[in-house]
């Protein structure tokens, strides 16, 4: 047998061998990149897709957080109360009376008139725990109270005083048809102050320059960095008398001649719960309770107090600042306080 004749030393069996394994070679090798490119296409479309979901959820939650703040400021701003027949109306005044505070005019005031205004509420409870605080706040709220007992003269209102009624407190209660306490209660204050401090002693010592520039002889005035005038102290001094006597004349008005006056009534002390029934600044004694059971004759008793939502309480501690703070406190001392 020839060399053309056998088939193993033929050309095409020589090629034949060697080109296969090459061939598979290259196809081994563009299906390991193919597949390595088709993990990365689906692990990078999986990821787009679960980012995808999460922004999805995400903007549902804060969409869903928005309706709920939403409905808790509506509900804030307008409180249902459900009115099961007859009934005692309650308002809470607790802390001190301040114009960013649960004692503001613009919470306690919206409050009494929708009691006043719920023909079912046969008569109004203001529940008051209070050291005191604005004049002007305490102020609005006592002259509410007297329109709204002109307007709807067949519906009392009485105070019930729980631990305090002093200062600003009693400015408020003095508005009321009648005042019950307990017998340790703390009732009076009936004065104003105005409260702060000197550091220019201190600044003395220590080499410290105060470097105050005004325009106007008094704009300066009751700066705490600056010696004390007599003509600005002389100024602060009437200021606080003509609010004090303001005081007085609301007090007497409210209160009569139930009043049994002393030199000591209005000298800013304050006297027990009992010492005050004596005095003629209180009425008697009860609780929230007993004066529904037995002056109303209506136990069952509906909250009207405005509350401070979530919302609002949310937005303050994001508006707050250190700074902020700081200034509201210095400004806060010079102002008159009913403590």
């Amino acid at each position: 047998m020839s060399n053309d004749e056998h088939p193993v030393n033929s050309p095409a069996s020589d090629i034949r061998p060697v080109a296969e394994p090459a061939a598979s070679s290259a196809q081994q090798k563009t299906g390991w990149e193919r597949e390595v490119l088709e993990k990365l296409a689906f692990a990078t479309l999986k990821e787009q897709r679960a980012a995808r979901r999460w922004s999805i959820f995400f903007r549902f939650v804060f969409l869903a957080l928005l309706v709920f703040g939403g409905w808790l400021a509506f509900q804030y701003a307008n409180p249902q109360v459900d009115s099961f027949g007859e009934h005692t109306a309650l308002v809470q005044i607790d802390g001190s009376i301040e114009s960013d505070g649960p004692g503001a005019a613009d919470i306690v005031i919206p409050a009494l008139d929708k009691a006043f205004a719920d023909d079912s509420a046969v008569g109004v409870i203001l529940q008051i725990d209070s050291p005191g605080g604005s004049p002007v706040q305490a102020g609005m709220i006592n002259d509410e109270i007297v329109r709204l007992r002109k307007r709807y003269p067949n519906k009392p209102l009485y105070v019930v005083v729980d631990e305090i009624c002093a200062s600003g407190g009693y400015y408020i209660a003095a508005a009321a048809d009648r005042i019950y306490v307990d017998k340790a209660s703390i009732i009076g204050s009936i004065g104003v102050l105005m409260d702060g401090f000197g550091f220019t002693g201190l600044m003395d010592k220590v080499g410290v320059e105060r470097r105050l520039l005004t325009a106007g002889e008094n704009k300066g005035f009751l700066d705490p960095f600056s010696p004390q005038t007599v003509k600005q102290k002389a100024y602060a001094q009437d200021m606080l008398n003509e609010i004090h006597h303001q005081f007085i004349d609301t007090v007497r008005k409210g209160r009569g001649k139930r009043l049994k006056e002393t030199p000591e009534m209005f000298s800013g002390l304050f006297w027990t719960g009992a010492k005050a029934v004596q005095m003629g600044l209180a009425d008697g004694y009860g609780t929230v309770d007993t004066v529904a059971r037995e002056e109303f004759k209506a136990e069952d008793i509906v909250d009207y107090t405005e509350r401070e939502g979530l919302p609002e309480r949310v937005l303050k501690k994001i508006g707050a600042s250190a700074g902020a703070g700081a200034t509201h406190a210095f400004l806060h001392a010079l102002k008159p306080h009913f403590h």
